[in-house]
């Protein structure tokens, strides 16, 4: 008897938590969006902007700035980004970097920034639009486009290394700058992180 006592209480005990559980919605918190959250020990929004920013930082600090403008009458350099290309084994969401990367270009002041491909894509069918709508007075004229004098590309790497419940995360990002006129590399820079996670074992 004190058997079937305890084990339905066990029961209603197990259906009370379960109704709990189920009624209950998840926890959120606002944070701020450069605070630094590491989850899971991968690739993550941090990463992605303070790399963009690190590494434009360096690009634009090295020589070839200077030469180009001496050479061009002063005028700024034109850049535009191109392909960067994900070779780790996880899914990264480049375009999210390359919007980094063309911020930290735009906000840098020094240099002038062209549209990617698919953005002059949607432009030009403005410009066809616009010459069968728009008044003649602000109609824009195609073949007026501004062209880049350099590309950026480059590739994200990475290597894991596993064992025991601790795994170290390394990320390797390679960009380059390459002429558009004569493909002479102008600049290359490499950042790494690495990153030691240790999970925790779990206890009953």
């Amino acid at each position: 008897m004190m058997c079937r006592t305890w084990g339905r209480l066990f029961v209603l005990f197990i259906l009370v938590w379960a109704v709990a559980g189920c009624a209950s919605g998840p926890k959120v918190e606002r944070r701020a969006v450069d605070e630094t959250i590491d989850l899971s020990g991968r690739w993550n929004d941090t990463d992605s902007r303070l790399v963009a920013e690190e590494m434009i930082q360096d690009c634009l600090s090295r020589p070839w700035v200077e030469r180009f403008m001496a050479s061009h009458g002063q005028k700024a350099p034109a850049v535009i980004v191109g392909r960067v290309r994900n070779k780790t084994s996880e899914h990264i969401n480049v375009e999210t970097f390359v919007k980094n990367l063309e911020r930290a270009l735009i906000n840098s002041g020094r240099v002038q920034f062209v549209a990617s491909s698919s953005e002059r894509g949607q432009i030009r069918e403005e410009r066809v639009d616009m010459a069968s709508n728009a008044t003649q007075e602000t109609v824009k004229s195609p073949g007026e486009e501004y062209g880049a004098d350099f590309m950026l590309i480059g590739s994200i790497n990475s290597i894991r290394d596993e064992i025991k419940g601790k795994a170290v995360m390394f990320y390797q990002v390679n960009l380059e700058l390459v002429s558009l006129e004569n493909n002479i590399k102008a600049w290359i820079g490499e950042k790494q992180i690495k990153k030691f996670i240790k999970r925790p074992k779990t206890t009953w």
